[in-house]
C-alpha cells in the first residue's frame, strides 16, 4: 500500500504540492484568527457539585465567586474620608459598566460587602473591591479585558491594581510563545545542519513543521465553531508541530538517502521510502494519536484541547511526511544532498558504529548493565508518592505580575471575608434548615462565621440578627449560606473544610461552590477516569504493537519500560515544582503542589512520543529480525540504523520543549522541562540500554504469540518493508 502511494506522489507530485500551498494559504488566512476564540479556562467539570451550585447562585441569588479583584491602597489609610469617596465612586463607576453583573466592595454604603471587615487588610491600608461579570466565558473575558485597560490606574486617593482568575494568563502566554520560538527555531537551524548535513535537507522539516502548525491553528479554529479550547493549547501545537516534523523528516529523508546510495533512481526510491519510513510514520503518528485522544474522555476543557491539538497536529504532520515531503524528495532527487555542512557521512548507513558497539556492549551483559538503569529510574519515581494536587492560581505567574501581587497581598493581609467565602446553596432551603445548618458549619475548624438570611452564626451560636443585607440571601424558596474563613481556599484545608461541610447530615440537599470545592470536583474528575484513561492507551498500544510485530512480549515490554521511565520523570517533578527545589534557579515560586491536570497531560504526550521512538526502533529491529531470523543480530543492526534518528529527533524535539521551561507560568514550565526530561531519558536509557537488554535476555522469545493470535497477526498485522526468507535463527544463548 504505502509503495503504490509512493508511486502515486511521484506521478502527481506538482499536483501535491499545489495542493499543500492552497491548504497553507488557507490555515493562513483563517487559521491565524484562532488566538481570538480561544479561552483562558477550562480546569473545572462544568457537570460538578461546584459548577451546579455556581449556576445556581448566579441564575437566583445574583451572587457567586469573583471574576476580577480590585486591590485598592491608599496612603492615609482606606478608611480616610479621601480615600471612602475615592472607594465609594470607583464602586458606583464599576457597577455602572456594561457586562458586570455585581459589584462587592468596602466601600458600598449598603448590600453585600458594606464595612466587612474581611475586605479590609490587617493595617487598614488596603481594600478590596470584588467584581463578578455577566454572560459566558468568552463575554467575560471581553469584559474584563476593558476593564483591565480602564481601572488599573489611581482613582482620587486610591491605587488600583486589578487581580483574578485566569488575569494576566492569556498575556503572559503570548510573550512565552514569542520568547520559545526565538529561542527553539535558531537552535533548531543549527542542529538540523548538523543532523541532516546539508542545507537544502535541514529546510525540509521546516517546510514539514510549518504544515503541521499552520494546519494545527486552522484545526483549531474548526473546533471553536463548536466547542471551547484552552489557549495552552497553543504550546502543545507548536511544540509538537515542530517535533514530529524533525522526527518524521529524518525518517523519510534518511532512508530516502539510503534507498538513492543503492543505484535506484528517484521513483522507485521514493516508492521504497514510503513503503518503509513511510509506514513506520503512519504507525507512529497512530500511537501517538492514540495516547492523546484519551484525553477527551475528561469532562474539563482544558485537557481535551490539547487533544484537539495534539491529534491535528500529529494528523497533519504525519500527512505532511507523507505526501508532501515524498513531492518534494521526487522534486530534488539526488539535489536533496547539495549544500552539505560538516562531514559527509555514508548516505547508505553503516552496520557498525557507536549504536551497534553500545547495543553489543549491553547484550553481553544485560543484567550488569540493565539493572543499575532499572534502581535508577525506580529512585527518582519514588517522590511522586507523596505527590500534593491543586488548581493553578495566580501563584503560577510571575511575582512582578500585578495579578500575582494582587494574590499575594490578599494571603499575607487580609484574614477573610467575602474574598476567602465557601458559599453553600441551599435549593430548597427553610428558614429552620438554614439555621440548623449554620449554627453547625460554624463549629468545624477554620470558620470564623456563617452568614445567612436568618442571621450571622459562630462557634454554634447565633452572634447577630439578619441585616438589611439578610435578603439577598433568600429567594423565597432557596436559600444560601457565606461560610466566612480564614483557610486558604486552594489548598489541603480547603478541600478538608469542603469535605466536612458536604459530609454533614443536612435535612435537604446541600450544594457547596467555591474555589475549594472546584479543586475538590477536580480532582474527582480527572482521577475518578485515570485508571480508563491509562487502560484505554495500554490496550491500544499492545494491540498496535502487536499488529506491527507480531509479538505478545514486545508490547508488554514497551508499556512498562515506559511507565517506569515516566515515574521517573514524575518523580523528579515533584523533588523540583512540589518541593521547590531549584525555584530560584528555574525562576518559580513552590506552592507545595502540582497542577491537578498536568501529569495525566505530561503523560498522555510523553507516553504518545516514546511510542513514536519505540516504533521507530521497532520497525527496524523487525525489518533486520525477517532479514536474518537473528534477534542480537538485528538488535545491533537496528539500534545502529535509528540510533542517531532517534537521539537526533530527541534533542531537536527537547529543544523546543526545554524552551518552554523558560515560560512565566509555573506549570508551563513544569511540563516544557518535564516532557524534555521524559523525551531525553527515553530516547538514551530506555532506548540505549533497557531494551537491548530486555530483548537480548529474552532472546527468541521476543516474538513468540500463541497460535491463535499468530492467526491473527497473519491476516491483519502490517510488515515493515518487503518479505525476505529468513535464515533459521541463531541459538538464544548467542
Amino acid at each position: 500500500m504505502f509503495a503504490l502511494l509512493g508511486r502515486l506522489v511521484y506521478r502527481a507530485r506538482w499536483l501535491v504540492l499545489l495542493g499543500t500551498v492552497a491548504f497553507l494559504a488557507a490555515a493562513v488566512l483563517t487559521g491565524l484568527s484562532v488566538f481570538d476564540r480561544l479561552k483562558s479556562g477550562g480546569f473545572e467539570d462544568t457537570s460538578a457539585e461546584s459548577a451546579r451550585a455556581k449556576v445556581i447562585l448566579a441564575e437566583r441569588f445574583d451572587a457567586g465567586s469573583p471574576d476580577l479583584v480590585l486591590l485598592a491602597r491608599a496612603q492615609g489609610g482606606v478608611d480616610s474620608p479621601g480615600a471612602t469617596a475615592a472607594g465609594r465612586r470607583l464602586t458606583e463607576q464599576l457597577a455602572a459598566e456594561p457586562g458586570v453583573e455585581q459589584v462587592v466592595s468596602y466601600w458600598n454604603t449598603s448590600g453585600p460587602g458594606a464595612g466587612d471587615p474581611g475586605l479590609r487588610s490587617a493595617d487598614r491600608g488596603e481594600a478590596l473591591v470584588l467584581v463578578r461579570l455577566a454572560g459566558d466565558e468568552e463575554q467575560s473575558e471581553l469584559v474584563a479585558e476593558r476593564l483591565l485597560t480602564t481601572y488599573d490606574r489611581p482613582v482620587g486617593d486610591l491605587v488600583v491594581q486589578i487581580g483574578g482568575p485566569g488575569v494576566g494568563l492569556g498575556e503572559t502566554i503570548g510573550e512565552d510563545l514569542a520568547r520559545a520560538e526565538s529561542i527553539a527555531i535558531p537552535i533548531t537551524l543549527v542542529l538540523l545542519l548538523l543532523v541532516f548535513g546539508g542545507l537544502v535537507a535541514a529546510l525540509l522539516p521546516l517546510a514539514v513543521g510549518a504544515i503541521a502548525i499552520l494546519g494545527t491553528f486552522l484545526a483549531l479554529y474548526l473546533v471553536t465553531l463548536a466547542t471551547d479550547v484552552s489557549i495552552f493549547s497553543i504550546n502543545l501545537a507548536t511544540a509538537l508541530g515542530l517535533g514530529l516534523a524533525i522526527d518524521y523528516s529524518l525518517l523519510v529523508v534518511s532512508r530516502f538517502r539510503e534507498e538513492l546510495a543503492t543505484g535506484i533512481d528517484t521513483q522507485t526510491a521514493v516508492a521504497r521510502t514510503l513503503q518503509t519510513a513511510g509506514r513506520t510514520v503512519a504507525f507512529s503518528a497512530v500511537t501517538v494519536a492514540v495516547s492523546l485522544s484519551a484525553l477527551l474522555i475528561f469532562p474539563l476543557y482544558f485537557l481535551r484541547s490539547f487533544a484537539y491539538a495534539g491529534i491535528a497536529v500529529v494528523a497533519i504532520a504525519a500527512g505532511a511526511a507523507l505526501l508532501t515531503l515524498p513531492a518534494l524528495l521526487a522534486v530534488l532527487g539526488p539535489k536533496v544532498n547539495r549544500f552539505a555542512v560538516g562531514r559527509k557521512r555514508s548516505a547508505s548507513g553503516a552496520e557498525h558504529g557507536f549504536w551497534h558497539s553500545l547495543s553489543s556492549a549491553v547484550m553481553r551483559r544485560p543484567v550488569l548493565t540493565g539493572a543499575p538503569v532499572v534502581v535508577l529510574l525506580v529512585l527518582l519515581a519514588l517522590p511522586f508518592l507523596r505527590v500534593s494536587f491543586s488548581l493553578p492560581d495566580d501563584r503560577d505567574l510571575p511575582q512582578s505580575s500585578p495579578a500575582r501581587m494582587v494574590g499575594d497581598t490578599i494571603r499575607e493581609e487580609f484574614s477573610g471575608g467575602a474574598a476567602r467565602s465557601f458559599p453553600v446553596v441551599l435549593p430548597t432551603g427553610t428558614p429552620e434548615q438554614t439555621t440548623d445548618l449554620a449554627s453547625r458549619i460554624s463549629t468545624l475548624g477554620g470558620v470564623d462565621r456563617v452568614d445567612t438570611s436568618t442571621g450571622t452564626f459562630s462557634e454554634g451560636a447565633k452572634e447577630a440578627e439578619p441585616g438589611p443585607q439578610a435578603q439577598r440571601f433568600s429567594d423565597g424558596s432557596g436559600t444560601y449560606l457565606e461560610v466566612v474563613s480564614g483557610v486558604e481556599p486552594v489548598s489541603p484545608a480547603g478541600e478538608r473544610l469542603v469535605d466536612q461541610i458536604r459530609g454533614l447530615d443536612a435535612s435537604t440537599p446541600l450544594l457547596v461552590a467555591g474555589p475549594a470545592a472546584d479543586l475538590v470536583d477536580s480532582k474527582k474528575a480527572i482521577f475518578g477516569l485515570v485508571p480508563l484513561a491509562l487502560l484505554l492507551i495500554a490496550a491500544a498500544t499492545f494491540v498496535l504493537l502487536f499488529l506491527m510485530t507480531g509479538s505478545v512480549l514486545v508490547p508488554v515490554k514497551a508499556i512498562i519500560l515506559n511507565m517506569l521511565s515516566l515515574g521517573a520523570t514524575f518523580g523528579a517533578m515533584v523533588w523540583v515544582f512540589q518541593d521547590g527545589n531549584g525555584a530560584d534557579l528555574l525562576n518559580f515560586t513552590p506552592t507545595g503542589t502540582l497542577n491537578t491536570t498536568i501529569p495525566i497531560l505530561m503523560f498522555c504526550i510523553a507516553f504518545g512520543l516514546s511510542m513514536d521512538y519505540e516504533v521507530f526502533l521497532l520497525s527496524r529491529i523487525k525489518e533486520e529480525h525477517d532479514r536474518t531470523g537473528d534477534t542480537v543480530m538485528a538488535v545491533s543492526i537496528g539500534l545502529q540504523k535509528t540510533g542517531r534518528i532517534m537521539t537526533a529527533a530527541a534533542g531537536v524535539l527537547a529543544v523546543t520543549f526545554i524552551a518552554f521551561s523558560t515560560s512565566q507560568v509555573t506549570f508551563i514550565k513544569l511540563m516544557g522541562l518535564g516532557l524534555t526530561i521524559a523525551i531525553l531519558m527515553d530516547a538514551t536509557l530506555v532506548r540505549g540500554v533497557l531494551v537491548p537488554a530486555f530483548m537480548r535476555l529474552a532472546g527468541e522469545a521476543n516474538w513468540w504469540a500463541p497460535p491463535f493470535l499468530r492467526r491473527v497477526h497473519q491476516r491483519f498485522g502490517l510488515s515493515e518493508g518487503p518479505s525476505h526468507p529468513a535464515p533459521a535463527p541463531s541459538p538464544v544463548g548467542r
